[in-house]
């Protein structure tokens, strides 16, 4: 049972971290991590005290978790997706509950959620990108779906390891189309960054995981199987997360010399950056509008401002070498194309304002009008007008219209550098975002 429970519960724990690694506030990555953070707990919990009631819950759980990350999919301009967004967690939390209070057969409502999930994104299949990405969710939900059943209803398949087995290797296509749509998303390579992170874990599972089974299956006790699982999450998380691991450790050990920290984080966001990094060639206009948004989105994080391929930009680029310095120029170019939306004279929140405000107040200084407990403190008048008018007259769903249009005009002002041309404007240092 250990030399193949020890393997799931690594390869599940490295998925979740690295997943982790790639985007931790994202919905569908965070939701599809603690999906297989879940499984890999039940994996622990099943091997110390098996067909448990815990080790089941924890087995139905990421049906939950799936179905969150499913609908979390669902392109931002669908209807109602922040209620539905909403109904989950709600539905979540109710589920749950009845899956701990029912029998094991009855456990298997958990996947009339994640049923729906799947259910609505395969409406909207026509607007997802990848488009093969609904439909290898949906096969990958109805094996997980069996695989469940055969786990909780009195059905022999073989050996119950082997069902947890394919269980975790459910999760794991999971994991993968999530990853997919992320790198897409964010406009980065997934290929390279993911061998490497594959590697180092299968080097850890090759070094510590074999050792570990061998020590559960010689020494037959509960104690002794969660330390050894826990060493081995020890060494996922640093295949997973190793870049967060370094910043962590750069912390502690040089907390007395910022200077230091500083120049090891920019040293390590660059290492981050180079397996990521994607060229600007053959990008279809979509794509380069939705590049844009990305990093609009993203202006005031300069390790994302790295890994954008707008840095291929011949305004960006300019025979730069360093990676931080195309980021802060990316930067600089972007604040650029939201001041050229500025319409003259004082401000104002009529129509012609629109896409200024929306752009400049809340990504290029990154204020949320939405926030329960809005800080206007440091604020110039504009902002606070600004602000103030957001938050009573413009709706969310408008808010985000408008920075999309924002950023496609920006794009297409933009997308001419792809050919090389001069650049039409100046390029002036930029601000960061507000804190």
């Amino acid at each position: 049972m250990p030399a193949i429970a020890v393997p799931a519960f690594a390869l599940a724990w490295w998925a979740a971290c690295y997943l982790l690694g790639r985007d931790p506030v994202r919905a569908p990555t965070a939701r599809a991590a603690a999906a297989l953070l879940a499984y890999a707990a039940g994996v622990v919990v099943w091997t110390v005290e098996p067909n448990s009631m815990a080790a089941q819950v924890l087995f139905c759980a990421p049906a939950l978790l799936w179905a969150g990350a499913a609908v979390a999919l669902l392109p931002p301009a669908s209807p109602e997706r922040r209620q539905i967004d909403i109904g989950w967690m709600v539905l979540s939390v109710a589920f749950l509950i009845t899956v701990v209070a029912l029998p094991e057969a009855g456990r298997l409502v958990v996947l009339a959620p994640l049923a729906g999930g799947v259910v609505l994104l395969w409406r909207f299949r026509d607007q997802v990108r990848p488009p093969m990405l609904p439909a290898a969710l949906a096969v990958a939900a109805v094996l997980y779906g069996v695989t469940l059943t055969a786990l909780l209803l009195p059905v022999s398949l073989g050996v119950p390891i082997l069902v947890i087995a394919a269980l975790g290797l459910d999760l794991l296509i999971l994991a993968f189309l999530v990853a997919v749509d992320d790198a897409l998303t964010a406009g980065e390579r997934l290929r390279p960054d993911l061998i490497r992170s594959v590697l180092g874990a299968l080097a850890g599972i090759v070094l510590l995981g074999g050792p570990a089974a061998l020590t559960m299956i010689a020494v037959d006790s509960g104690a002794v199987r969660v330390l050894q699982f826990a060493l081995v999450a020890v060494v996922m998380t640093l295949a997973g997360l190793s870049g967060a691991v370094q910043r962590a450790l750069n912390a502690i050990a040089f907390r007395g010399d910022s200077r230091l920290r500083s120049d090891r984080a920019a040293l390590l966001m660059r290492v981050e950056a180079l397996p990521r990094q994607r060229t600007l060639t053959k990008v279809s206009e979509d794509d380069f509008r939705r590049f844009t948004r990305q990093a609009l989105d993203n202006y005031g994080d300069l390790g994302r401002l790295m890994r954008s391929p707008l840095t291929g930009l011949a305004i960006v680029d300019q025979g730069r070498t360093s990676r931080e310095e195309k980021a802060l120029r990316l930067r600089a170019v972007l604040h650029e194309g939201v001041d050229r939306l500025r319409p003259a004279g004082e401000f104002d929140t009529t129509d012609s304002w629109r896409l200024y405000n929306a752009l400049h107040y809340c990504l290029v200084l990154g204020l949320n009008p939405y926030a329960r407990r809005l800080n206007t403190d440091g604020l110039d008048r504009d902002a606070r007008r600004a602000l103030d008018w957001m938050r009573r007259k413009v709706p969310r769903r408008t808010l985000r219209r408008w920075q999309e249009e924002g950023a496609a005009v920006i794009a297409g002002r933009l997308q001419a550098q792809l050919n090389g041309g001069k650049p039409r404007w100046s390029v002036r240092g930029a601000p960061t975002r507000s804190t």
